[in-house]
């Protein structure tokens, strides 16, 4: 198992890190509030350790566990520090109105992040079409959790990939990373859906395997 490091402290950050202390993961915490993270840090429990912000992540994988509209100033103020990491992005870029996106349209939050990240560092688009109380209560019998994905690099995607597999869900590759406006469009649709039919948050968008 490896080091997993986590910034942000809210409701993703705490199912992704659960998840990931139970499959025998070492979470980092990271969060501008240290109170925060500590408290996450505890929450989490035995595996779970606090970073210090804008330190080099100790893990290769980072997650981006921040709302969208913060994440690029967290990407910048990190900067080189962030260099060679896997940063996953599991970001919505959804606007105030549900319908629309704060993102040019020819691009999507996870091109966005790639945009100011180091050269070297390999975006992941992941997770963003879960809820996080989903997510935190994990798969049920018969009920695999998709975990759709999107990236340029193959080697980065097949980490990631792994990483997804040890939490005992199921990695779906969607594509490059210019896939991720899809899948970002993919919260839209459930969005659309709690509103007008679901008119609950308790499901989770995935992939029914015939034959």
């Amino acid at each position: 198992m490896s080091t997993i490091s986590i910034i942000g402290s809210g409701g993703m950050a705490a199912a992704i890190g659960g998840l990931s202390v139970k499959a025998g993961h070492t979470v980092e915490v990271i969060s501008r509030d240290t109170v925060k993270a500590r408290a996450l840090d505890e929450q989490i429990g035995q595996g779970a350790t606090t970073g210090a912000f804008r330190a080099v992540p100790a893990g290769d994988i980072v997650i981006l566990a921040v709302p969208y509209l913060a994440v690029l100033d967290v990407v910048k103020q990190y900067s080189e520090a962030l260099a060679g990491k896997i940063l996953v992005d599991i970001t919505n870029p959804v606007a105030t109105d549900y319908t629309s996106f704060v993102t040019p349209d020819d691009s999507s939050g996870a091109q966005e992040i790639a945009s100011v990240a180091p050269a070297d560092a390999q975006v992941v688009k992941a997770f963003n079409t879960l809820f996080s109380h989903v997510l935190a209560a994990g798969p049920t019998e018969g009920h695999p959790l998709d975990v759709f994905i999107a990236g340029d690099n193959g080697q980065a995607k097949t980490r990631v990939s792994a990483f997804i597999e040890s939490l005992g869900l199921r990695p779906m590759d969607t594509g490059p990373l210019f896939m991720a406006r899809t899948l970002e469009h993919a919260c839209l649709l459930s969005l659309g859906l709690i509103t007008h039919s679901v008119k609950h948050s308790k499901f989770s968008i995935g992939v029914s395997l015939f034959g």
